[in-house]
């Protein structure tokens, strides 16, 4: 069991922390990385969950049904209590409430969900990668940036529901969503692309797990770290809570060992960087979120371990 742990997790962090040391060294700019993020993001990402899943057969894409309904209470029940604890214990601004609550929610799944649950389920896994991202970006993603938008002159002058909508349109309306939404279509009705395209997005796609992996590095290498309460509390509830709400979930839905197993460990990976980056866009940088994504990412290497095993004892 420990050699299949090893297995899962020594070469995310491997690649992870070299990405860290890169700009950290100074090797690699870590400050300027939208290029990076909308190469990952845009493009090698989306063709490597659209060759996955669009292989996937029919029947196991029915089967991920009770995925959606697991990942999307546990998202909002951690966003909505990191955000009433921000504003209520912590005496925190919306905008930055928002930004921690989304950083806390929304694991990394962009860039460690691929390598680890393909290690641990097979390639078929994609599909739980997909919908994770998928979940996120129509709940999360969506609710961040309507906060983020109340506190510009244009969003104060629209409704919270309509600031709502426009972010979500904006946040679905994206490659990383789009992609996986058509090869789910795809596999839903048995169409196959033919060779030579799914080597054309293959050939791209395969950059995916190495490229968004050295990105976090790279991200996690340019925050400002300062542990206090308020960031241990963070990353227990992302690292600890999170994966236990999906786990009473999946056994109160009776869900089959591999896909509430797949939907635990989505919930267990550390916390991800869309909410510094949608506070970015806003000058809004709390320290407090970037010193949640490193000791998440940190503690991740322990909390990850323990989640394999647990679900590897579910099988």
């Amino acid at each position: 069991m420990s050699e299949q742990i090893a297995e899962a997790l020594l070469p995310v962090f491997f690649v992870m922390a070299l990405g860290f040391l890169a700009g950290k060294r100074g090797l690699v700019d870590n400050r300027n990385l939208k290029s990076l993020i909308n190469f990952v993001m845009m493009f090698a990402l989306p063709c490597s969950l659209f060759i996955a899943i669009s292989r996937t057969p029919r029947a196991i894409v029915l089967q991920h049904g009770s995925l959606i309904f697991v990942l999307f209470a546990a998202y909002l029940i951690i966003y909505g209590i990191t955000f009433a604890l921000q504003r209520g214990v912590h005496g925190s601004s919306a905008d930055v409430s928002g930004v921690q609550a989304s950083t806390v929610s929304f694991p990394n799944s962009s860039s460690i969900g691929l390598p680890l649950l393909g290690s641990v389920f097979g390639p078929q896994s994609a599909i739980a990668v997909a919908i994770a991202i998928a979940v996120g970006s129509m709940t999360v993603s969506p609710i961040t940036l309507a906060i983020l938008e109340s506190g510009t002159p244009e969003g104060q002058a629209l409704p919270l529901s309509q600031r709502y909508l426009r972010a979500a349109w904006k946040s679905v309306c994206k490659p990383v969503v789009i992609g996986p939404l058509i090869a789910v279509a795809f596999a839903l009705m048995n169409v196959h692309l033919p060779d030579l395209a799914i080597r054309s997005l293959a050939l791209i796609g395969q950059a995916t797990a190495g490229s968004a992996l050295f990105l976090t590095g790279l991200i996690l290498s340019a925050q400002p770290f300062r542990l206090d309460g308020n960031v241990w509390s963070g990353i227990g509830w992302k690292n600890l809570v999170q994966p236990g709400i999906v786990f009473l979930l999946a056994r109160a839905l009776n869900m089959s060992p591999v896909i509430g197993g797949e939907a635990i460990l989505m919930a267990a990976i550390p916390t991800g960087f869309f909410g510094i980056v949608f506070g970015a866009g806003y000058d809004v940088k709390p320290v407090v979120s970037s010193s949640t994504l490193i000791g998440s990412s940190v503690a991740g290497v322990l909390t990850l371990a323990l989640w394999i095993f647990l679900v590897h004892g579910m099988h």
